[in-house]
C-alpha cells in the first residue's frame, strides 16, 4: 500500500514521541494542522431556517455546490448545512442562503444581532424569493428584515448597478437569472463598500432543483435552458464574490478571460457555442 508524504511525516512524528525521543512545539503544531486538512476545510453553505417557506426547493442549494465544484477551483461541502439565526456556530457558514415565497416572523432581538453580527464580519446573505412577483408577502417580510438589522437613516435595499463586480466575478452577466425572468434587478445591502445581501426575486432555486433521477423539477420560463444556464452562473458568480469580493475589478484579466471561455465582447452574457 503507498504511503503519502503526508501520512509519513506525521507517522514519523507520532513515532519519535513513542520512543522517547523529543520533537518541538512546532512539529507539534504543523503534525495537527496536516493531519486537521480535509473535509472541514472546505466552505460549507448555509441553508437559513426562517418561517415556513425556506425549504421551498430541497436540492436547490445541493445542486448548486455541486456546479460550484464542477466549474471552479473552490473546495465546497456538497452537503448545506441548516442554520438557524440562534445557532452559535453561525460563523461556520461564511455563506447563508434564504428562501421562501410566503411571508415569514422577524427574529428576535438576539437572532438579529447575530445576523448584524454575522454580516460585519465578513458573512454573506443570499436571499432568493421565489414568489414570482416583487411585491408579494415574502418580497415585503426581506424589505423589513433589512429595515431591522439596519434602521433608518441607514442603507436599506438599494439597486446593485449592472457594473458592479458580482456581475463578473466568474462569469460576465448582465442580470440575474432563476427559473423565472420577472426582474431584471439585483437588489442588495452595501456596507462599507462590500455588498453583504443580494436579493434576487427570479426563484433561482427553481431553477437549480433536479431529483435523484436527474430530471430539473421546473421549467424555466420564458428561456428555458438557456435561463437555467444564466440562473447557475448567477449562484457561482455570487459564492465567487462572497468569496472574493473585488478581486476581479482589476480589468486586466477580461481580455484573457472572454478569450479562454469564447465570450462575445458587446454581449457578456452570451452562452458559448458548445454549451
Amino acid at each position: 500500500m503507498s504511503l503519502s508524504r503526508r501520512h509519513f511525516l506525521g507517522f514519523s512524528l507520532v513515532g519519535l514521541s513513542l520512543v522517547g525521543l523529543p520533537f518541538s512545539g512546532v512539529a507539534a503544531f504543523r503534525l495537527r494542522s496536516a493531519l486537521a486538512i480535509g473535509p472541514s476545510s472546505r466552505i460549507r453553505l448555509g441553508q437559513l431556517e426562517l418561517g415556513q417557506s425556506w425549504l421551498t426547493h430541497p436540492s436547490a442549494l445541493r445542486r448548486l455546490t455541486r456546479e460550484v465544484e464542477k466549474r471552479t477551483s473552490i473546495e465546497v461541502d456538497l452537503t448545506p448545512k441548516t442554520v438557524r439565526l440562534s445557532n452559535s456556530d453561525l460563523h461556520e457558514t461564511p455563506i447563508l442562503y434564504l428562501a421562501g415565497n410566503r411571508e415569514f416572523p422577524m427574529p428576535d432581538k438576539k437572532e438579529i444581532a447575530n445576523l448584524r453580527r454575522f454580516l460585519t464580519f465578513g458573512g454573506f446573505l443570499i436571499i432568493d424569493s421565489a414568489e414570482g412577483r416583487s411585491d408579494g408577502a415574502f418580497d415585503a417580510s426581506v424589505r423589513q428584515l433589512v429595515e431591522t438589522l439596519y434602521p433608518p437613516p441607514s442603507k436599506q435595499l438599494e439597486l446593485i448597478s449592472q457594473k458592479h463586480v458580482v456581475f463578473k466575478s466568474f462569469y460576465l452577466l448582465k442580470r440575474p437569472m432563476g427559473r423565472l425572468a420577472s426582474s431584471s434587478a439585483l437588489e442588495g445591502v452595501v456596507r462599507d463598500g462590500r455588498l453583504a445581501i443580494a436579493y434576487v426575486k427570479n426563484d433561482m432555486g427553481g431553477a437549480w432543483s433536479r431529483d435523484d433521477f436527474g430530471n430539473w423539477e421546473f421549467q424555466c420560463q420564458p428561456g428555458g435552458e438557456r435561463q437555467r444556464e444564466q440562473s447557475f452562473r448567477m449562484g457561482i458568480n455570487l459564492i465567487m464574490y462572497a468569496l472574493c469580493l473585488d478581486y476581479k475589478s482589476d480589468q486586466v484579466h477580461v481580455d484573457f478571460i472572454m478569450r479562454k471561455r469564447r465570450w462575445q465582447p458587446n454581449d457578456g452574457a452570451e452562452i458559448p457555442e458548445d454549451e
